[in-house]
């Protein structure tokens, strides 16, 4: 067995728990957020694919032309408890499928208010430890992108 490491993120919306939810598994609400997300994280990259099949066991494919070249993000929804959690496999490499990262997004209503917290976890092999702060800012930049599209920004 391989030794794992985790990244981790927070972040509070202003958005129900349903609309957070939401925003990750509606393909429309999705290809908006990776446009905002590129544009917040930098890469300014074109959205060339965003497909999902929001089940249990169904897969997902986000793609982006950086410089370029695409850069790939896949997977497989591991969990899905609306308005709770989503949960699933993320690979950007061929390598990763026999030992994939698994990210798991926590969404709970925010104590005195009508937002949401959102906490992210991404284990992966500890072999990418020297990239979990390189990781953690790339989750926080995402979900600034979903911010941004649920604020309608």
């Amino acid at each position: 067995m391989t030794d794992k490491i985790e990244a981790k993120v927070t972040h509070r919306f202003a958005a129900s728990p349903e609309r957070v939810y939401d925003a990750f598994i509606d393909p429309e609400m999705v290809r908006k957020w990776q446009e905002s997300w590129a544009r917040l994280s930098g890469t300014r990259g074109e959205i060339t694919a965003c497909e999902i099949d929001p089940r249990v066991g169904g897969k997902f494919l986000f793609a982006d032309r950086r410089d370029g070249e695409e850069a790939r993000h896949w997977g497989t929804f591991l969990a899905l408890e609306r308005p709770r959690k989503v949960s699933f496999t993320w690979i950007v490499d061929p390598s990763e499928e026999e030992d994939p990262s698994v990210v798991t997004i926590i969404i709970e209503p925010e104590p005195d208010g009508t937002g949401s917290i959102v906490t992210l976890y991404n284990t992966m092999d500890a072999e990418w430890a020297e990239y979990v702060p390189q990781t953690e800012k790339a989750w926080r930049s995402m979900l600034m992108g979903i911010e941004e599209t649920l604020s309608g920004r």
